[in-house]
């Protein structure tokens, strides 16, 4: 007896197919969707399977793929049976792909067994089989499915009965009848009873509910007796939102003859769920309708995927802008830091004007963290953590925090008399401190106070399920709070999801939590939040005690003079201004500069001068199709000799991961000062000399 495995997300079809094989003499499995399907063959391959295409989960083009690279399940024939034949591409792509055979839904049964057959007799080696049966609908294949189960009734019945007739002549006709339905019933309560999609059979025109099957308990929470007691309790169940909408679909379907909605339901517990519902119609002798059949089944998680996959392509979108923004403003950045180096530089300066000097450039240092922290969101950046202080860093960002509070808000704070290092990117914190006084800020619309402290902690054991990051040891605990508005209970476990605002529509983008929570996760900590409606909210981020931090030096170092030179640099880089100011400073120490917006600008000036560029001063992304690397390579193919130095917006391990870049030495990261493009070109040219 030949095994056979049916593909079928539809109970309907399965049912309709195992019906079909089995009258046939083929054993029978069954599996809802292609992972289903895999992990049954590999534990017992069967002598052919028969898959639908669209299915969840894993679909029937997937299916196919693994199957046919299998090397136990690729000999055994593989047919396509779907309804998806609309678009003639698909009959190809599933024959492409390894499939022996295309049969298209509806179709007889004795066309169906007679490919079926036809492949059985050829195997795996014949030429495919694909079925030239014109196209049809839902309503087509429902029909084909419902004549045909009939017919097979009825001739069951008949076999029965004439078997019955040749064991014994006194048991009468209705007797034979009741058992032979008797039968049918068990048969239909066993399906209906193991299977997870709730069947239901409606008088149309009485609106009474005929049969529902378990299920309906399961999935809607409900009693199916209290259905038949009160067909009105389905709408009831269903969302208000979508009651309507469902409401006119199903009397719509009176005369269309098609129903398929998805809507979800209210349980009594108030949870919520999806559900996908559909039916057919079933008439009588004279055309019209008077029963509505139809499967309804829990699609929740299917949802939840399909939104996550929203999510996942969001944030990639996000990312994508948040690196283009980065890129264009540290091109800014960097023009201001040559100012601030080239004005730093004039001895005749007054002690306020070099001050101003000094803010300028704590200012553009502040602005390239912001920037880093936008790539590292985009993951065009790595972490730079270092042993830092963090009453530090709470006191430097509190400096800046009061200018946008506003004048209602009274801020205090409160760090630990010890340090508090930690091993953190200092850029993160900035962004985590201001993030959390931004939301506490807009939860205090009408005045409060904000609180920002530092203290350490120590636990002794391992978190619960609220905080299952939390562990034995040392930590140091910053905590911000509010007097503010506080937080419902029943968004305080969705505040740090991404998008997810409890503000009015265009004053909140749903991301400053996510940040934090993403951060604080990344330097290997945790983040609780407390809150109360009218009276405030506490957030506390927990980080790792650093117990031996490495010596944090307490002023910036002394810059070497810069020095110039008389070679020709030829320069490469797609922002004017930036490109402007670059070859202003290294023209006034001397040097002859070729520049260029372009790769192909570039190749342009090396033609006519390339005798006399010593060094290449490129950005890595440059636009026009030729990016630093490229360029930097056909040119030392023509002079070894070259000197290269890279320069980008973007760390040295992101922009290119293969190719060693050491800052200071080839590499310079945006934003930079004059004097240390200065150091850096002289010391390239000079060592190449050496």
């Amino acid at each position: 007896m030949a095994r056979v495995l049916i593909v079928d997300d539809k109970a309907e079809n399965a049912c309709y197919l195992s019906e079909l094989l089995s009258d046939s003499g083929y054993a029978v499995e069954s599996a809802c969707d292609g992972a289903d399907a895999l992990e049954k063959a590999k534990q017992a391959p069967p002598d052919l399977v028969i898959s639908d295409l669209l299915m969840p989960v894993m679909d029937g083009y997937t299916l196919l793929r693994h199957w046919k690279a299998d090397a136990h399940l690729k000999r055994v024939p593989f047919i396509v049976h779907t309804a998806t034949y609309t678009d003639p591409d698909d009959a190809e792509l599933a024959l492409r792909l390894g499939a022996d055979a295309f049969i298209p839904k509806p179709m007889e049964p004795e066309e169906f067994l007679a490919r079926l057959h036809e492949v059985e007799a050829h195997g795996v080696t014949a030429e495919p089989v694909i079925s030239t049966m014109p196209t049809g609908d839902e309503t087509a294949l429902l029909k084909v499915y419902n004549e045909t189960l009939i017919r097979k009734l009825e001739k069951k019945s008949m076999q029965l009965e004439a078997s019955n007739r040749a064991l014994t002549r006194d048991i009468s006709e209705r007797k034979l009848v009741e058992i032979s339905l008797k039968e049918s019933e068990e048969r239909f309560q066993e399906l209906a009873e193991n299977i997870n999609e709730v069947f239901w059979i409606s008088e149309i025109y009485r609106h009474h509910i005929r049969y529902v099957s378990p299920a309906y308990e399961k999935i809607w929470g409900r009693a199916c007796e209290a259905l038949y007691a009160d067909p009105n309790g389905w709408l009831e169940a269903i969302h208000p939102e979508d009651q309507e909408r469902v409401f006119k679909a199903a009397v719509a379907w009176q005369t269309e003859g098609a129903y398929d909605e998805e809507y979800r339901i209210v349980r009594p517990d108030e949870s919520v769920r999806w559900i996908h519902d559909s039916g057919f119609p079933v008439r009588d002798g004279e055309g019209k309708v008077k029963r509505m059949v139809g499967v309804a089944r829990d699609i929740t998680e299917n949802r939840k995927l399909e939104e996550q996959f929203r999510q996942v392509q969001k944030m990639e979108a996000i990312g994508q802008l948040a690196a283009g923004v980065a890129h264009d403003f540290n091109n800014m950045l960097a023009v201001i830091a040559m100012q601030a180096g080239l004005l730093g530089a004039d001895k005749g300066l007054s002690a306020r004007q070099a001050e101003l000097v000094r803010d300028m450039e704590v200012v553009v240092q502040r602005g390239a963290d912001l920037t880093r922290q936008l790539l590292v969101f985009s993951r065009r950046e790595t972490m730079q953590p270092r042993d830092l202080d963090l009453n530090v860093v709470a006191t430097d960002v509190s400096k800046m925090i009061w200018r946008i509070l506003g004048e209602d808000v009274r801020m205090q704070l409160k760090v630990a008399s010890e340090p508090m290092f930690v091993n953190a990117d200092a850029g993160m914190m900035d962004q985590v401190l201001m993030n959390l006084t931004v939301n506490a800020r807009d939860a205090m619309p009408e005045g409060g106070t904000l609180n920002i402290e530092t203290s350490a902690v120590s636990f002794q054991e391992s978190g619960k399920a609220q905080f299952p990051q939390r562990r034995p040891g040392s930590f140091v605990c910053l905590s911000v709070s509010d007097t503010g508005c506080g937080i419902a209970p029943e968004n305080l476990t969705r505040i740090f999801e991404p998008f997810f605002t409890t503000k009015e529509v265009g004053k909140g983008t749903g991301l400053g939590l996510a940040t934090v929570f993403g951060i604080v996760h990344q330097h290997q900590g945790w983040i609780s939040v407390e809150s109360e409606v009218g009276h405030g909210t506490t957030f506390r981020a927990y980080l790792p005690a650093v117990s031996n931090p490495n010596e944090i030096a307490s002023g910036q170092p002394a810059e070497a003079a810069a020095l110039g030179g008389k070679e020709t640099i030829l320069m490469v880089e797609d922002d004017p201004s930036l490109r402007g100011f670059v070859r202003m400073t290294l023209s006034r120490l001397g040097y002859r500069v070729l520049e260029a917006a372009t790769g192909a600008g570039a190749l342009e000036a090396w033609e006519k001068n390339r005798d006399e560029i010593r060094l290449l001063l490129t950005d890595l992304v440059l636009p026009g199709g030729t990016n630093g690397r490229q360029l930097a390579q056909r040119l030392l193919e023509e002079k070894p000799g070259l000197q290269i130095i890279y320069v980008s917006g973007y760390s040295a391990e992101t922009v290119v991961k293969d190719l060693c870049l050491e800052e200071g030495v080839n590499f310079l990261r945006k934003p930079f000062k004059a004097q240390k493009l200065a150091q850096t070109l002289r010391a390239k040219l000079d060592a190449s000399v050496g």
